[in-house]
Parts: structure tokens; C-alpha cells; sequence
């Protein structure tokens, strides 16, 4: 069964929320596979033909099926990695101007924020390179812990992740979190969370309908970020 986000927790209680990033937090309208492309590019001397395949994977799986797609296989991750971050920092202006934050995201980040009890990061397929890119655009890097998150770097699988996250919260804070929520907009994401040990609030903010979500597990899904006041009783936090 998944599990569902329903208690409210007293206030010594520790929360850790990872927040997913494209779609979740931030629209990259079309920015994130251009990055792929110019990182295909560096490394092979031509531009892809085919898009890569994104929709909750990590940079290691979208770049490995981005090189199967024409053919070839993936250099040592390092040098896909350096690649990636180039190509990330040379399209932070075209994501400023062509991206934008999700409703919501700025003012449940800032609530959040100043509880005692939540501690917020993030959990994405990114590199964490190209995630602070993403999340320094629009200001959003200043209310996250990035030092206690997960990115693409850390492993293949998004589920890794999730222990990825933990574990640094642990060798930060000297324990385990009480609790680990993911928040995301992705059946990945919700197959992650549960597979990972973590709870899910899922958020139909991207191209996932709430049936996709709950069809991979989610048992609370919200359709945006927009109404803080729901946003913290879904994630079974008082007011």
C-alpha cells in the first residue's frame, strides 16, 4: 500500500522535503533538452537528431538513451558530466528569459522555510550543476539546502537518490530525518519515493494527469502548488 501523508506532526518532529525541480518548482519550456543536445554536440562534434527522452529520468539515463537513440555508446561519465555543466551554464540567460517559477512554488518554499521543523532540498535528475542553474534563475536557490540534496550524478536510478538525500542529512545533522517527502510531478518520482523509503505528495503541475499519478502510487496529489495552506496539510504538517 503507499503511503499517504495524513497525521499532523508536533513541531520537534524533523521533515525533510525534497523537492523535484522541472515542473515541479520551475518551467524550463524546452530549455533542459537544448542542454542535452549541446552536451551531445561537445562530445560527438554533431548536433542529435532526436530529442532526448526526459519525463522524470536522471541526466546519466536521458544522455545513455540520448547516445543509444543515434547509435553509440556513452563516454566516461566524466566527461558527459563536464559536458553537461558547459552546456547548462551557457543557457542560464535563455532560461531566464524563456523559463519561469510554478504559482505557488515561491510562496510555499518561503512558509516552509520558516518552520523549525522542515528541512528543504532537492531530489532530481539533474546534475547538481545544472540544478543550481536551474533553481538560481528565479531566486529559488536561497530557500533550499542544496548541500542536503540528491541529483543525477548520484546514481542512474532515481530511487538512489532518495538514500543519497538521507544520507547526507544524517552525516549533516547527526540522525536520520523522522520523516522524507518527496515532491513531484512524475510517476518516476512517485515510483521513487516508495521504492526509496520516502512519502509522496505528487503534483500534477507537469504533463502527468492526478490518474497517471495515482495509477503509479500516489495517495495524495495535489493539481499545483498555489494554495499553501493545502500544500502543508498535505504533507501532514499543521498550520
Amino acid at each position: 500500500m503507499p503511503k499517504t501523508i495524513e497525521v499532523t506532526y508536533a513541531g520537534s518532529v524533523t521533515l525533510l522535503i525534497l523537492w523535484d525541480v522541472d515542473h515541479t518548482l520551475i518551467e524550463n519550456a524546452g530549455v533542459s533538452k537544448l542542454i542535452y543536445a549541446a552536451a551531445f554536440e561537445t562530445l560527438t562534434g554533431r548536433p542529435p537528431h532526436l530529442a532526448a527522452p526526459t519525463e522524470g529520468r536522471t541526466d546519466p539515463g536521458i544522455m545513455r538513451a540520448l547516445y543509444q537513440l543515434h547509435g553509440l555508446s556513452m563516454p566516461p561519465w566524466k566527461y558527459v558530466e563536464r559536458a553537461l555543466a558547459q552546456a547548462g551554464a551557457r543557457h542560464a540567460d535563455l532560461l531566464k528569459t524563456r523559463g519561469s517559477v510554478l504559482p505557488g512554488a515561491v510562496a510555499v518554499l518561503t512558509l516552509l522555510g520558516g518552520r523549525s521543523d522542515v528541512v528543504q532540498s532537492t531530489l532530481t535528475g539533474n546534475i547538481r550543476a545544472n540544478a543550481l542553474v536551474k533553481l538560481s534563475a528565479f531566486g529559488l536557490d536561497l530557500l533550499l539546502d542544496l548541500d542536503l540534496g540528491a541529483y543525477g550524478s548520484d546514481g542512474e536510478r532515481r530511487a538512489e537518490l532518495v538514500g543519497a538525500a538521507r544520507r547526507r542529512f544524517a552525516n549533516a545533522k547527526g540522525r536520520e530525518p523522522d520523516r522524507t517527502v518527496l515532491v513531484g510531478d512524475t510517476p518516476r518520482d512517485v515510483e521513487a519515493a516508495l521504492s526509496g523509503g520516502a512519502e509522496i505528495l505528487a503534483v500534477a503541475s507537469g504533463i502527468h494527469s492526478p490518474a497517471e499519478l495515482r495509477a503509479a502510487g500516489a495517495g495524495t496529489i495535489l493539481d499545483d502548488l498555489t494554495d499553501s495552506a493545502r500544500v502543508l496539510v498535505s504533507l501532514g504538517l499543521d498550520g
